[in-house]
This record gives structure tokens, C-alpha cells and sequence, in this order.
């Protein structure tokens, strides 16, 4: 009878390098961070669309939803961005088309980041629906997340920035046997 789920190798440390604030081999802690503050940034745009066009009650229940929703992704872009500089710092070779990538990804990130504290600041201004300013910040935010987001990917999907395999191996060859980090064939 064939084996239907492999469920073990897939969630196990033991014999994974720990590359401390960088997360261990094949398992980084940046991507996964990065998950929170785009959905954030995204629901954000999202919710100040919806009290830019509306009125009343829902008008602000959506406003302050943005609001909360953009400080706890601007929370969690704290420690995505230190993993993700450490990985930059430790993991990209200077003069080659990752780091360049890797120096694209950053810049824009970076840049959203400091649009979401802009747009949180300008906030303070706004009398129970998002103004003009919040908006077009929370679109441009929106915007840049998507496409910064989409660099990333390009390091992981396209380049294989700390993927701890590429190309060749035995999980992909026919067998009955897991394969499990650290070992040999």
C-alpha cells in the first residue's frame, strides 16, 4: 500500500542548522513573518476603501479597523525586517543579480513601511472616516507591498535565497521513505 502523507521531515529541527536571528537551515523566520504585515497592509487598503465610500457607522468601524490592523502589521514589520536584513547581511553574495534583488525587496519594504507610519501619524487628523491623505497613502502602501512582496517570492521561488535544497533530491525520486533533514540518502 502506498504512503499518502509525509508529515514528520517537513516540521522537525533535529538536524537543522540554527543560524540564529536567521532562523535554521530550510526553515528561516523571515518569510513566514512577512505573511502578517502584507495581509495587514492589504486588509488595511481594504477596510479605507470601505469608509472612504461609505458614511456613518460603517464609515468608522472600518476606519479604526484599518487603524488597528495597520499597527499590528507595523508591530510585526519590526522583527520581519531585522530577519530579513540579517538574511540580506549573512546570505546575499555583494555584486550578483540576488543581492541586487535582495537591495530591491528591501528599498521597497522599507519605503512601505515608512508609509504606513505616515499614514498612522496622519490618522490623528481624521474625524471617524479615512480623509484624502490616509487613503492615497493606504493605496500607495497597498500598492508597494504587493509589488515588494512579489520580489521576494523571486529571491525564495526563482533564486532559492535559503531554500536548503535546490535542484536534485531524494524527496523527489520514487520511495516509500522519508527523508529527513541532515541525513544522507
Amino acid at each position: 500500500m502506498a504512503r499518502l502523507f509525509s508529515i514528520k521531515p517537513a516540521i522537525t529541527f533535529r538536524g537543522r542548522t540554527f543560524k540564529g536571528l536567521r532562523g535554521f537551515a530550510g526553515k528561516p523566520f523571515h518569510p513566514p513573518l512577512t505573511d502578517i504585515p502584507v495581509a495587514a497592509y492589504l486588509l488595511a487598503l481594504t477596510f479605507d476603501l470601505i469608509s472612504f465610500f461609505s458614511t456613518g457607522e460603517l464609515a468608522e468601524n472600518m476606519y479604526n479597523t484599518a487603524t488597528y490592523v495597520l499597527i499590528g502589521g507595523l508591530i510585526v514589520s519590526i522583527p520581519t525586517s531585522l530577519t530579513g536584513f540579517w538574511d540580506w547581511l549573512k546570505s546575499t553574495p555583494k555584486h550578483t543579480q540576488a543581492r541586487r534583488t535582495a537591495n530591491w525587496h528591501m528599498a521597497v519594504m522599507l519605503t512601505v513601511t515608512t508609509l504606513v507610519v505616515v499614514n498612522l501619524l496622519t490618522r490623528s487628523l481624521d474625524e471617524g472616516s479615512v480623509n484624502a491623505v490616509g487613503m492615497v497613502l493606504s493605496v500607495v502602501a497597498g500598492g508597494l507591498v504587493a509589488f515588494g512582496a512579489t520580489y521576494g517570492g523571486s529571491l525564495v521561488f526563482d533564486y532559492g535565497f535559503n531554500v536548503e535544497t535546490s535542484g536534485d533530491h531524494p524527496v523527489w525520486h520514487e520511495s516509500e521513505e522519508d527523508v529527513f533533514p541532515g541525513h544522507d540518502e
